[in-house]
């Protein structure tokens, strides 16, 4: 079984190539110019570099390299979908035919060419199962009363959010909204909450109802707790076996070293 990777932002690809590595499977890459780290064509044998809306090319690519089956890791911001990259005819064709342009659809519709041409787009998990979190509190801090009050309400807004495909993230404090995820991202998102109500921040990130584990997984790492110590949060709730850790064990140190409780529901 050959596999290949479409590659986007951030330490997403490289991790899905290590762990593929463990697992003895070589992976061809299809790295996206405007987003990928350069450093990728270090880290795999094959790599061609495709613009974003090069479509065609990328399918071309992984039929040659044999490709059966693909994973999509790494963001590709929102906003560059809407840039000024031009699509080639494929990706015109395919947008035309989008009823609406929010993430599940814009990459549903990658699925489905990629499935035209016999190549199944797979759990973008599939190598790293080891860096989902099980149920739990993960840090030494539990959240305490004003931050599972938090929680409570955290959860109910933001799951709310994630179904309509608007977010996965929102900050809370006292029960209030303090700032909801759009385009931008969730470090972002958490910095922007820190100017509005410095301090006492809750910060929960939710898996979409019904999760499509082959794009768009919530992602957790180092940044999101450096950033949420700078803006002044206290606790961040994932969800359990739906939200990559990255650096998971130096993440919850430094959590534990921020006094940051880390919980997974």
């Amino acid at each position: 079984m050959n596999y290949g990777l479409i590659a986007g932002n951030g330490r997403f690809p490289f991790l899905v190539l290590e762990g593929a590595r463990r697992a003895g499977v070589r992976l061809a890459v299809a790295a996206i110019r405007e987003e990928t780290d350069p450093s990728i064509e270090r880290e795999a044998e094959s790599v061609v570099w495709v613009g974003i809306g090069q479509l065609n090319k990328m399918i071309r690519f992984f039929k040659r390299e044999g490709v059966e089956r693909a994973i999509m890791a790494g963001q590709v911001k929102h906003v560059q979908i809407f840039s000024s990259a031009l699509p080639d005819l494929r990706m015109l064709k395919m947008l035309l035919r989008l009823p609406r342009r929010n993430t599940d659809a814009l990459i549903g519709a990658v699925a489905d060419e990629l499935a035209s041409e016999g190549i199944e787009l797979i759990d973008s998990t599939f190598f790293l199962k080891h860096l989902l979190p099980e149920p739990g509190t993960l840090t030494r801090r539990q959240p305490d009363e004003r931050e599972r009050g938090d929680i409570a309400y955290g959860l109910e807004v933001a799951r709310e959010i994630a179904r309509l495909d608007l977010g996965q993230t929102i900050v809370v404090r006292a029960r209030a909204c303090v700032a909801i995820e759009a385009m931008e991202g969730t470090d972002a998102t958490v910095r922007r909450a820190g100017e509005l109500a410095r301090g006492k921040l809750t910060v929960v990130k939710v898996a979409k109802p019904d999760q499509d584990m082959r794009f768009d997984v919530p992602v957790v790492g180092l940044p999101t707790i450096e950033t949420m110590a700078q803006a002044g949060a206290t606790c961040l709730c994932i969800a359990a076996g739906k939200t990559l850790m990255f650096d998971r064990d130096e993440m919850i140190r430094l959590a534990d070293d921020k006094r940051i409780s880390i919980v997974a529901v």
